[in-house]
């Protein structure tokens, strides 16, 4: 079953074209808003919002289109023999505790963290139209009860999904995050035209099978990936043992 998302008012600003940035420009814009439509209209033009300081100190919102980008696709994803093992004790659902995966990913005590300001009530004005969604890792404890280890979140625009951020308070919780969210894509149609954008490609992601392509190649595949259905569907049930 097609799940299609509610549409926002329009993007009322004109955000700078990612084609025309230079080859060695990141940050190619500032200013504008968080609402859906502005955050939408900025993926579907290859950008992402992202905090930026400015050399008074004060804080902008920044518009951005890292070159080379980090994008990584479902069916492509590297399953260490260690991970597949750790797999097999988790349990998966999406979009079954949303708020509790962006404030994780939140915790101003975590490292290079970005998501403040009103960047979580953004995320969760897009959640609560149909865009934003997260993947949350469990551990099965006594008595029928979980807690949740790990997760990330995004925004799925057609076959784009814009994983802005995971977190783990286990091993290889994360990393199942995004195993996970790989294994759900893969079973879409037209699977191998769906792009997870990472923004940068880090050792770490790499790891995960994660490449980095030029800014126009990825513009490029962005073009035939938002021409098609979403593919990331929230849970009835959660599943257990997705990845054995």
């Amino acid at each position: 079953m097609t799940r299609y998302a509610n549409e926002p008012p329009l993007c009322r600003w004109e955000l700078p074209d990612a084609a025309r940035a230079t080859e060695d420009q990141e940050l190619i814009g500032i200013g504008a808003d968080l609402a859906p439509g502005t955050m939408l209209a900025g993926y579907r033009s290859g950008l992402f919002p992202m905090g930026v300081r400015l050399p008074d100190g004060e804080e902008a919102l920044g518009w951005w289109s890292p070159n080379p980008r980090g994008i990584l696709r479902p069916r492509s994803v590297h399953v260490s023999r260690s991970l597949r093992r750790s797999l097999r004790h988790f349990e998966f659902s999406v979009d079954a505790a949303f708020d509790e995966v962006v404030a994780a990913c939140a915790d101003p005590s975590r490292p290079h963290g970005w998501i403040d300001g009103d960047f979580p009530n953004a995320y969760r004005a897009l959640h609560d139209l149909g865009w934003a969604h997260s993947v949350e890792v469990w551990r099965l404890e006594g008595l029928g009860s979980r807690r949740l280890v790990g997760g990330l979140f995004g925004v799925e625009v057609g076959g784009l999904f814009a994983a802005e951020s995971k977190f783990h308070r286990e091993t290889d919780a994360s990393k199942a995050a995004v195993v996970e969210l790989c294994r759900r894509l893969s079973g879409a149609g037209r699977s191998p035209e769906r792009i997870i954008d990472v923004q940068w490609a880090t050792p770490h992601l790499e790891t995960l099978g994660v490449t980095a392509v030029p800014r126009d190649q990825y513009l490029s595949l962005l073009g035939g990936a938002l021409a098609l259905d979403p593919g990331l569907h929230p849970d009835l049930e959660p599943e257990t043992g997705t990845v054995g």
